[in-house]
């Protein structure tokens, strides 16, 4: 209340100003007219002419065409029609006090007050003036017997009386209806211009038929035509009204269909003041669970909170919120105009068409809630554990699958499992609610050590998981995990006892492959390795892994594998990163499984090398690729092909001879094929295969450390061994953009490998932006998927063929312009020197 009462006094502080600066021009401009009269003295007009001009002031501007605008009542009047005709008949001075004394006696007897009254005669008094200034600058003589027809004059009169008016009486509205001087200019335009065209005609006809000197009784027609006029611009004005309140009910309806309650809201209130011309509308919610009060004006919102009980104001129209059905009321709408309004069957009508529509909206939003909430509690039912409030097994598969998909995850993740030793006595002495009550805090206990980001589970019983996310490096898994079980050590209290929990741990590292159950059955392998050991907790080692059914399934297939040749060679090409062309390729084996599908050698490698398969396998893998070789340069792509080598095979006195016996077989010179060794070569392994190595490098066959960066020992490695190439493990490719370390890797292998003489291959390129990284790194060659995935040797031959924008053998546009850097040569003349790729200057 003192909110509002504060805005009304200003208000009505700034209407008093304006109004009393119209009067101060009324009363300026009215001593320059008795001025005007005391310099050009003449004849004074018949004081029964006069008396008949003031009574047609009166009967001209009672005939009014209404539009309310909140509480005031605004419109078009007739009354500058005998303004504009007394104008051709008296002198200005004269019509001016004519009309100024007719409009206060219209407002004295229509009991007004007195702020309405001097306002409305000041206004009349500049309005007539203005006409009358026009009619004096344009020459016309004023003459009762003989008036004179001018029609350019009425016309300009007419614009500016209509001018003034306009100029006077919009601020006055504007500030009364507190809206702005340009809307209100445009409401009052819209009403004015009908009223403009028929006061023009009118004033016409009377002035043509004076001046015409037509019989008098003619003149009896025109109050009659001004009759019709005056009904047929109220029935317009009504009708234009009419029709754009219900297009604005209408509107507003559509702007209902709105599932927030908040939305609906602001909505109905704020078009309830627009449709209903209000000051203010308020919605007072009274049923359901949200109890508000919502009170907006015409363009925004004043306040929404808590429901208020506010005694109902004087002048204030309310209607019960309740659909046309009948049943449950929902609150009341409440609007405002400022001053007393009686509103129309019409807009009563409307009214309760407007607040049934507001009671189904305000229903149907309630609606809405109450099912998502309903629907929410679902969904947090079937994803927590009704007990402890913590995630339960499906939300901890969905979130670790998440993990398992997402392309952007920040380092590591693990899924530590956790069994409370001894459990099952505490149920069986105290009871299952002392039970109850130990898991509950061992749930809170667990959520206060978990760290951001981590998930922790209840599976059932006394089992808890806790999925550890963001680690930086493996060990921490272990730290995390030991934290979060020591936080278990202190006491419980349970029914005036203190129990001690003891707990078990497993932990597991997300594999590369794999999925949410074989993370689940490792960390559960680990889990009971811890209880065996008699440690807290315990990390999965594939070594310990004894239920690796899987592997031993293999096992049995291989010899199967190897005669039916279910082993087979894809080929992913080696790109230059500058010029995107094919410069080799490099051979995937795959086991085509007959039962579990394409294998990878992540699945089936390690069965291999324990299965003494190996060297059949090898042997396959080397037989394919070279046909693949001799079938591409058969076609005009010689390209060297990379064949990756098991550090078992090299343990293999036999295998130097039998890959040389190869290549002459099929007559591909040894520079063409490249072995590459897995980093993870420990020194140990390096003193045996050294032997081997030394004799396949010195018959041309090229070396490469694949994964390179990854191993503990990548420079002993590189010291040991007179490698050709060094590949760039993935994992600092998808990196290269967001990791600074990563990229200083990349840089540093770069580096070295220049010093060396050797070349680079980065793995894993799945970006334009990566390439262009790696390429201003200055590695010169890379694969992965932003090129091709590995294709069968046709399938590669084909994609050689097809290559991209018209250039065979190309897969990628061109980073630079021809010829801008050093390319790696398609094929080598010969030699043994270490690098095939000259190094950029440094």
């Amino acid at each position: 209340m003192t909110e509002t009462s504060t805005n009304d006094d200003a208000t009505d502080r700034r209407l008093r100003l304006l109004i009393g600066l119209v009067v101060v021009a009324a009363l300026i401009t009215t001593a320059g007219w008795v001025l005007y009269l005391l310099h050009n003295p003449g004849p004074i007009p018949a004081p029964w002419a006069l008396a008949l001009l003031s009574v047609a002031v009166v009967a001209a501007n009672r005939l009014k065409v209404s539009v309310r605008i909140r509480s005031s009542l605004d419109g078009t009047t007739w009354g500058e029609v005998p303004v504009l005709v007394g104008l051709i008949l008296f002198p200005a001075p004269w019509v001016v006090l004519c009309s100024v004394a007719g409009v206060t006696a219209l407002k004295i007897f229509a009991r007004q007050g007195s702020l309405k009254t001097v306002f409305a005669a000041a206004k009349e008094a500049l309005t007539a003036s203005a006409a009358g200034l026009v009619f004096l600058v344009a020459g016309v003589q004023p003459d009762m017997l003989e008036p004179s027809f001018a029609p350019l004059a009425i016309v300009i009169a007419l614009a500016a009386f209509t001018l003034v008016d306009n100029v006077v009486f919009v601020p006055v509205m504007a500030v009364n209806t507190q809206t702005s001087v340009r809307l209100a200019a445009l409401k009052n335009s819209k009403r004015k211009l009908l009223g403009f065209l028929g006061q023009l005609a009118a004033s016409l006809l009377v002035a043509g038929l004076l001046a015409a000197d037509a019989n008098m009784l003619l003149l009896l027609v025109v109050p009659l035509v001004v009759a019709c006029m005056h009904l047929w611009q109220s029935r317009s004005a009504r009708t234009r009204e009419e029709r754009e309140s219900w297009q604005r009910l209408a509107k507003a309806t559509d702007e209902l269909n709105a599932v927030d309650l908040t939305q609906v809201l602001h909505a109905a209130t704020t078009r309830a003041a627009q449709i209903f011309s209000a000051a203010e509308a308020t919605i007072d919610v009274t049923a359901g669970g949200a109890r508000r009060t919502v009170r907006a004006t015409d363009s925004h919102v004043l306040t929404d909170g808590p429901l208020l009980t506010a005694p109902p104001q004087r002048d204030e129209k309310s209607v019960d919120l309740v659909a046309h059905d009948g049943g449950m009321r929902v609150g009341v709408l409440r609007l405002g105009f400022g001053g007393a309004v009686r509103l129309t069957e019409v807009e009563q009508y409307k009214l309760r068409t407007f607040a049934s529509a507001v009671c189904t909206a305000i229903r149907n939003a309630q609606a809405y809630a109450e099912l998502a909430r309903i629907a929410a509690e679902n969904e947090h039912a079937a994803t927590h554990d009704p007990l402890t409030g913590l995630a339960n097994r499906r939300r901890l598969y969905e979130h670790a699958g998440d993990l398992y998909q997402s392309t952007d995850q920040a380092g590591l993740f693990a899924l530590l499992l956790i069994d409370l030793n001894h459990f099952k006595e505490v149920n069986d002495t105290l009871g299952h609610a002392a039970g109850d009550d130990v898991l509950r805090e061992v749930a809170g206990r667990l959520s206060d050590a978990a760290a951001e980001g981590d998930l922790v589970a209840r599976l059932g019983g006394d089992e808890f998981a806790v999925l550890m996310t963001g680690l930086p490096t493996p060990a921490l898994a272990t730290h995390r995990a030991t934290s979060m079980l020591t936080s278990l050590d202190a006491s419980i209290e349970v029914e005036g006892m203190q129990i001690t929990v003891d707990a078990a741990g497993g932990i597991a590292l997300a594999a590369g492959s794999g999925g949410v159950e074989e993370l689940m059955r490792r960390a559960d392998i680990a889990m009971y390795q811890a209880k065996r050991t008699g440690q807290p907790t315990a990390i999965y080692v594939h070594a310990r892994d004894t239920a690796d059914l899987e592997r031993l399934m293999l096992t049995g297939d291989l010899r199967r594998a190897v005669a039916e040749h279910e082993f087979s060679v894809e080929f992913q090409p080696i790109v230059d990163l500058g010029s995107g062309e094919v410069v080799s390729a490099e051979a995937l084996a795959r086991w085509r499984h007959p039962a579990q599908g394409s294998l990878t050698p992540v699945q089936f490698l390690e069965t291999v090398e324990r299965s003494g398969q190996l060297p059949a396998f090898a042997d396959a893998v080397l037989e394919q690729s070279l046909i693949a070789m001799q079938t591409w340069r058969e076609a005009g792509f010689d390209l060297p092909v990379a064949v990756n080598v098991s550090p078992r095979s090299l343990l293999d006195p036999k295998f130097p001879a039998t890959v040389l016996a190869r290549l002459a077989r099929h007559d591909v010179p040894a520079n063409r094929l490249t072995l590459e060794l897995a980093e993870t070569l420990t020194i140990s392994q390096l003193e045996v295969v050294e032997r081997a190595l030394a004799e396949l490098r010195n018959a041309g066959v090229r070396l490469a450390i694949d994964d390179f960066g990854t191993g503990v020992s990548s420079l002993s490695v590189l010291s040991r061994i007179p490698v050709h190439q060094l590949k760039i493990d993935r994992e600092f490719v998808a990196a290269v953009e967001t990791s600074a370390e990563a990229s200083a890797v990349i840089r540093t292998t770069v580096d070295l490998a220049r010093n060396l003489h050797l070349t680079v291959v980065a793995e894993g390129v799945e970006s334009e932006p990566q390439r262009r990284a790696l390429w201003e790194l200055g590695c010169l060659a890379g694969q992965g998927h932003l090129f091709a995935r590995p294709y069968s040797a046709a399938r590669f031959l084909a994609a050689l063929q097809r290559g991209s924008g018209g250039r065979p053998g190309v897969l990628a546009a061109a980073l630079h312009d021809a010829g801008a850097v050093v390319r790696m040569p398609v094929r080598r003349a010969g030699g043994t020197g270490r690098s095939p790729l000259p190094h950029l200057p440094a």
